[in-house]
């Protein structure tokens, strides 16, 4: 099995998309807010629609020294060489994945009870998802919520069992709802959204605003005026530039302000 590390396990980035931000999008954020864990997930897209989209992330991820895993798609993993796949109930089982990928490949995979954590165990897997913490939309059929009873269950029974293998804690899960989570013995905690999830949705709407209504159009308005057509094009590059940087500051801050306190403190019991 893959051998993970626990420093980037800690906080976990499951992409989606919304009316402001596409899977880019918010890849991008979590990656600038110093995030070293990214998983694409694309439901309901075909491979040649998540292939470029993961090109594109595994490139970002190099840069960053950050894993990537792909949601349920063990054969476009495979093709991509990305670091790995997670596998949700109803996806490929963990053992056919293992003898696909063997052993040089991340293979997680989503549990709800103590009996799914340990059978995911025994068939391979390297680490499991857990949850839901709480109702989610981002799931459309979900399991029984678990709560901080759930994991404290499941944790108190693995250590029983002298079951060995990292839990994060998915499903619904806001920034106040880390330091309770992270005692109950979990070891990381995965969000689905960046700034949103973390009570800074306002962020969002202001990069997406800078980028489109500050920067992109005057910017193509006065390269237009160059005479030379295709200088207009630098306008996206130029936009995309300045974007990150405001992301990067802004993820930075939420990182000093909120994320880092609350795992210092959970350290500190």
């Amino acid at each position: 099995m893959a051998k993970i590390s626990l420093d980037r396990f800690r906080l976990q980035f499951i992409s989606h998309q919304n009316e402001k931000l596409g899977y880019l999008d918010g890849i991008r954020e979590a990656l600038a807010g110093g995030c070293k864990w990214i998983q694409l997930r694309m439901k309901g897209a075909t491979d040649d629609e998540v292939r470029p989209i993961a090109l594109q992330v595994k490139e970002w991820c190099r840069e960053q020294q950050a894993a990537f895993l792909i949601d349920d798609r063990v054969a476009l993993v495979k093709e991509l060489q990305i670091d790995g796949v997670h596998l949700g109930k109803n996806d490929m089982p963990i053992a056919e994945a293992r003898k696909i990928l063997g052993d040089g490949f991340i293979i997680g995979g989503t549990a709800n009870t103590f009996e799914d954590v340990k059978a995911h165990y025994e068939a391979g897997a390297d680490y499991i998802g857990c949850g839901p913490f709480r109702f989610t939309t981002t799931k459309e059929k979900l399991s029984p919520i678990l709560g901080l009873e759930g994991y404290r269950e499941i944790i108190q029974k693995l250590k029983a069992e002298n079951i060995d293998i990292p839990i994060v804690a998915i499903g619904g899960i806001t920034k106040e709802d880390i330091p309770d989570i992270m005692k109950t013995g979990v070891n990381g905690i995965a969000l689905s959204g960046c700034f949103q999830a973390l009570g800074n949705g306002i962020y969002s709407t202001i990069v997406s605003l800078c980028r489109q209504m500050l920067v992109l159009l005057p910017v193509a308005y006065l390269l237009s005026k160059t005479g030379e057509v295709n200088a207009v094009w630098l306008s996206f590059i130029i936009a995309e530039v300045i974007s990150l940087a405001v992301t990067l500051a802004f993820f930075r801050r939420i990182y000093r302000q909120k994320i880092k306190p609350l795992f210092e403190a959970e350290n500190a019991q």
